[in-house]
């Protein structure tokens, strides 16, 4: 079986999560982050993503400050991404992921939390910086 290039690795990076190739006729597709609190498969679909309710003050995080990946095959947020305060439980998040849309859309990357994190009514989520790794290898 072959595998992909680091060359074609950071231009696909690049392309989704920074600047886009130069001379590329694809968009540069938005960037959300979402809190998801079932597992998320290579399969989903962002319409499919267990996430918690929007009456709990929940939504997604549109973010698009990420390292550029220069060759390296990997990327991760350079800036916090930050959600909003819970006014309800959201229950444990197991996962993120991110998607090309505010609701539904396309699942571009996933990966679960290092720890479950239990989100009570009065806290606020947040990735620090570099907290959300991608790779492609």
């Amino acid at each position: 079986m072959g595998s992909f290039s680091d060359y074609l690795e950071g231009a696909i990076l690049q392309h989704v999560f920074t600047t886009g190739l130069t001379g590329s006729a694809l968009a540069v597709p938005d960037k959300f982050v979402a809190l998801c609190t079932k597992t998320v498969y290579d399969t989903s679909t962002g319409a499919q993503l267990i996430e918690p309710s929007a009456a709990s003050g929940y939504t997604r995080i549109q973010n698009e400050t990420w390292d550029d990946p220069a060759g390296a095959g990997a990327t991760e947020n350079t800036g916090a991404i930050t959600f909003a305060q819970a006014s309800a439980s959201w229950g444990t998040i197991l996962d993120f992921a991110i998607v090309d849309a505010l609701t539904t859309g396309n699942l571009l990357a996933y990966g679960a939390l290092t720890i479950s994190k239990s989100v009570a009514s009065g806290d606020t989520p947040k990735f620090a910086t570099g907290d959300i790794d991608i790779t492609l290898a």
